[in-house]
């Protein structure tokens, strides 16, 4: 057919054929390009809201309707938009044609009104057999109403239509399910996907005689009191995500176009856990799992917001990342600070409630923002050895923040340091020692330092030279049975007395501890390059106190073989109070040393009488 005949034809016209390969751009659509058949109904809603968005551009008062009807396998949906002439129908086809060779395929045949229309209507190929569409146009209203119909194996006709055909400018869709994708098109699916799709948009539109649109959107309602605001905001969170949040934050952009609201998880969630939050563009539900929008430390909240300036990616179901949405994650951060903020300031009881769920999201920010950690530094909680205190109590308790890298290395020195009045913070929790070591650039005066063994070694008191040298021969036969399991043994003195003994290392000396065992297991090449590694690295020690009533009588024994026993038990009995994992070795001292000590305790003396 000639593309510029206007005159009315109601005779079908010879066959055409996309100049496209349609089946595998169907197959491209619905196998790589969209997650799921239901897509078709999002891009007929756009299709519809383009064209009365066109009409409008030059026709302010046209009517503004979308209708849709679902019965029996097929839907028909009707938009009061621009409409199309037989004209503009074989450009769009053209159009498509085209898109399908350029370099930048299917996303820039999205820029201009008619490739959005064009890919838009293929892509009910995904659940449709047969599309019809009747058009007229608003702009030419003399022209004939034109009909389109396209069948899934890429061939279609063109056809001019009596003008009593269809009397309004506007456009019919009319869609044939294809072989079990009638569900798809049902009038309960097709409500809902409306729905879901179509609750922001700014016209009129119907499934039947139910209005879809649900405007104005819940964060941009007028409400009697902020109280009432925050209920609604909570019903709409609940309906929407599935939870009641802990508090909700506007979420107001107006250089981009950004009107939302974050809703605040009300337990906690992974740092890495990808949140899903979801994206309208210009009220069209764009995706509900979009991950990028949000900095990774607001892992805390999930959004639903309306945009008019962000890119979407070809398939329209996620962003594009560009330099605008980088600056909008940069914007929406923001508005997230300035809530904690602002509840640091004047709600430190909500602030608290928040911390108690989602502390690990403020201390993640607080690592790359000074003033957030600043700010956070009378609410922030951490473990220290006198109770659970912010950063800025503990600093005007104790003129050194003392702390340790690992919750293991805590467990070792936090007893036997508080008793010797030594202040210490456990840095070994996510996050925690950045902060802690950060600690003197928002509160210069400061003094921070990591707690090591030989610290807490050089803390304790030593014993009267005169009383460890009388005991050299004990210490002699301790450090002997110890020695194979990369440990030295000291006397010293401290409290509290109830500690008999203390197991004290560092990553250096667990460091060289692995590599020894790995020695050992190795063959002779690899233990030869494992032994050309060795260093100087300190060994991890078995310090004995020298108050403890019960090492006061272990040391008093001569036997060398029970002095061994006694020793491997003080040295598993300090593994299990620093909870250090045990190894396969330890396992096996612990065994051996326990039935030692039944034994010793239950062994009979011949030249005496049984016991009864």
């Amino acid at each position: 057919m000639d593309s510029q005949t206007s005159q009315p034809s109601q005779a079908p016209q010879s066959p055409h054929t996309f100049q496209v390969d349609l089946r595998g751009l169907v197959d491209l659509l619905s196998h790589h390009l969209y997650s799921s058949p239901k897509v078709y109904l999002r891009e007929l809603l756009q299709n519809a809201v383009d064209a009365i968005t066109a009409r409008r551009a030059e026709q302010p008062d046209a009517p503004a309707t979308v209708r849709l009807y679902a019965e029996g396998g097929a839907l028909r949906v009707e938009d009061s938009g621009v409409g199309l002439t037989e004209s503009d129908v074989h450009n769009l086809l053209a159009t498509i044609g085209r898109s399908s060779k350029r370099n930048d395929g299917l996303e820039s045949a999205r820029s201009d009104f008619l490739g959005q229309f064009g890919i838009g209507l293929l892509a009910c190929f995904v659940v449709a057999e047969r599309i019809r569409v009747v058009s007229r146009s608003a702009r030419t209203p003399e022209a004939a109403p034109v009909e389109w119909t396209a069948a899934d194996d890429g061939s279609y006709t063109v056809r001019t239509l009596p003008h009593e055909a269809r009397t309004e400018p506007g456009t019919t869709v009319h869609l044939v399910a294809r072989a079990g994708a009638g569900e798809w098109l049902s009038e309960e699916r097709v409500r809902s996907l409306a729905r879901d799709f179509g609750s922001l948009l700014p016209y009129d539109v119907r499934v039947g005689d139910e209005v879809i649109a649900d405007l104005p959107a819940p964060w941009d309602r007028a409400y009697p009191s902020p109280a009432t605001r925050r209920v609604a905001l909570a019903r709409h969170c609940h309906d929407l995500f599935g939870f009641t949040p802990l508090d909700s934050i506007d979420l107001d952009v107006p250089l981009a176009g950004i009107r939302g609201v974050a809703y605040v998880l009300p337990s906690a969630v992974s740092p890495a856990q990808r949140a899903g939050h979801r994206v309208h563009l210009k009220g069209m539900l764009l995706t509900e799992r979009a991950e990028q929008l949000l900095p990774d430390w607001a892992f805390f909240v999930r959004c639903v917001l309306d945009t008019d300036s962000l890119r979407p990616t070809a398939s329209r179901e996620s962003l594009y990342e560009d330099e605008t949405l980088a600056a909008v994650r940069e914007a929406l951060g923001e508005r997230i600070r300035a809530w904690l903020t602002g509840l640091a300031a004047g709600d430190p009881e909500r602030l608290a409630a928040f911390l108690s769920v989602h502390y690990l999201g403020v201390k993640s920010l607080a690592r790359h923002d000074k003033e957030m950690l600043r700010t956070m530094l009378p609410w922030l909680p951490f473990e220290t050895t006198d109770g659970r205190l912010s950063l800025e109590e503990f600093a005007q308790r104790h003129p050194v923040v003392h702390f340790t890298r690992t919750v293991e290395e805590y467990r070792q020195v936090a007893p036997i340091a508080s008793a010797q009045g030594i202040g210490v913070i456990n840095g070994g929790y996510t996050y925690d020692s950045e902060l802690i070591e950060a600690l003197p650039s928002v509160r210069p005066g400061t003094a921070v330092s990591e707690l090591d063994a030989d610290t807490v070694t050089a803390h304790l008191d030593a014993v009267d030279p005169a009383e460890e040298l009388a005991l050299s021969a004990f210490l002699a036969a301790a450090r002997a049975r110890l020695d194979p399991l990369g440990c030295d043994v000291a006397l010293r003195a401290f409290h509290p007395l109830s500690v008999p003994a203390l197991h004290l290392d560092d990553r250096a000396a667990r460091h060289e501890q692995a590599r020894a065992e790995a020695e050992e297991q190795a063959d002779d090449l690899w233990a030869g390059i494992l032994g050309s590694l060795r260093g100087s690295a300190p060994r991890a020690r078995l310090v004995l106190n020298h108050l403890n009533p019960l090492i006061r009588r272990i040391s008093s024994l001569s036997d060398p073989e029970l002095i061994g026993t006694a020793t491997e038990s003080l040295y598993g009995q300090a593994l299990l109070m620093a909870q250090r994992p045990l190894r396969p070795a330890d396992s096996a001292l612990l065994n051996r040393a326990f039935i030692g000590l039944l034994e010793w305790a239950t062994h009979t003396d011949p030249g005496k009488d049984d016991r009864r």
